[in-house]
C-alpha cells in the first residue's frame, strides 16, 4: 500500500519499493526508509566562513559532512553530482554517528568546533542528523546545518533541539518562482521563524540573473527578515539576522548564461542595508 513521506512539505506518497522525489527515502514494506543514512559522499574540514557563516565562532574550523539528495531541483545547484543523484550512483562510503562524533573531537585540537551537515539537503536524511548531532552535543561541541529549509514542522522538532546554527538557503522572494525549483516560499519561511526562535540563523540568497535580481524583490525580501520576531534576545531578531548575498557562477543545467555582474551583487546587498545591520557579500 502508499506510504506517505512526512519529511518535508512534498509530502511524497509512495508505492512499496518506490523512492521519492529527493531520491534518499524510500517505502519498504510500508515504512518510509532513509535510504542515505551514514552514506557519506563529502568530509572536510572548513572554515566556518565556508558554511557560510559570519558571525557564529569567526575564525574556527568545522568538520563538514555531506551524503545524497534533495527535496528541490534547482537549475543552478553548486553541488548537483551529489544532491542530484541516488544511492546506485553517490559513491558513497558509510559513516556511522559514532564514528563522525569521535572524528569531530579527534580534529577539536587543531581548532575544529564540531559538525556541519551540509553539500547536499542534510534534512531528506533528518535521521542521521539527529542521531549524530545528539552524539556531537554531548561531547561538548557544535552542531551546524546547512539547508534549503523545506523541511517539515515535525522534522525541524525532532533536531532543533540539537542545532546551534544554521544557515538557510532563501533562493527567492516570489512564490512563482519558488514552484520552478520544486519549492515552497512559504513553507521556507515557516521554517526560518522557527528556527530563528531557537538557534543562531544567517541566510543566503544566491543572485542569479532573470530569476531573483530585481531591486524590487532584494527589498521585499530584507524588509520580511526585519521583521522577524525571535523571541530570543534582541541580537537574534530580525534586523541582526546576518544575510549573505552571493555571486552566481554558470552551473548544472544553467551554463547557458553569465556569472552575475559583480556591481548587481553589490547593489542588491546595499538595498538589503536598508534594513538589515548585516549583509555580506560572497563569491565577489
Amino acid at each position: 500500500m502508499k506510504t506517505t513521506c512526512q519529511a518535508c512539505f512534498r509530502q511524497c506518497s509512495l508505492d512499496p519499493g518506490q523512492t521519492g522525489f529527493c531520491r534518499a527515502r524510500k517505502n519498504t514494506d510500508g515504512v518510509i526508509r532513509c535510504e542515505n543514512y551514514g552514506q557519506i559522499t563529502s568530509l572536510a574540514l572548513d572554515p566556518i566562513e565556508k558554511k557560510p557563516l559570519r558571525r557564529f565562532y569567526p575564525g574556527s574550523l568545522i568538520l563538514s559532512v555531506g551524503s545524497f539528495g534533495c527535496n528541490l531541483r534547482c537549475p543552478f545547484c553548486q553541488n548537483h553530482e551529489i544532491s542530484m543523484t541516488d544511492q546506485a550512483h553517490a559513491g558513497a562510503v558509510f559513516l556511522s554517528p559514532e564514528a563522525l562524533a569521535d572524528k569531530a573531537l579527534e580534529y577539536a585540537e587543531i581548532g575544529n568546533i564540531g559538525v556541519a551537515f551540509t553539500y547536499n539537503e542534510p534534512l531528506v536524511g533528518w535521521e542521521y542528523v539527529r542521531d549524530t548531532a545528539r552524539l556531537v552535543r554531548r561531547a561538548g561541541m557544535k552542531n551546524v546545518l546547512v539547508t534549503n529549509g523545506s523541511a517539515s514542522p515535525g522534522v525541524l522538532k525532532e533536531i532543533l533541539p540539537f542545532i546551534d546554527a544554521m544557515n538557510i538557503d532563501l533562493k527567492c522572494f516570489r512564490e512563482e518562482t519558488y514552484r520552478t525549483l520544486g519549492g515552497s516560499l512559504s513553507a521556507v519561511q515557516e521554517f526560518i521563524l522557527q528556527a530563528a526562535g531557537t538557534c543562531h540563523v544567517e541566510l543566503t540568497t544566491l543572485i542569479v540573473p532573470g530569476i531573483n535580481d530585481s531591486m524590487e524583490e532584494m527589498e521585499e525580501e530584507a524588509a520580511w527578515i526585519a521583521s522577524i520576531r525571535s523571541g530570543r534576545s534582541a541580537e537574534e531578531s530580525g534586523p541582526e539576522i546576518p544575510l549573505h548575498v552571493t555571486r552566481f557562477f554558470p552551473q548544472y543545467r544553467m551554463r547557458d548564461r553569465a556569472a552575475t555582474e559583480t556591481a548587481q551583487v553589490y547593489r542588491l546587498a546595499e538595498a538589503a542595508g536598508k534594513y538589515l545591520k548585516y549583509v555580506f557579500v560572497g563569491n565577489c
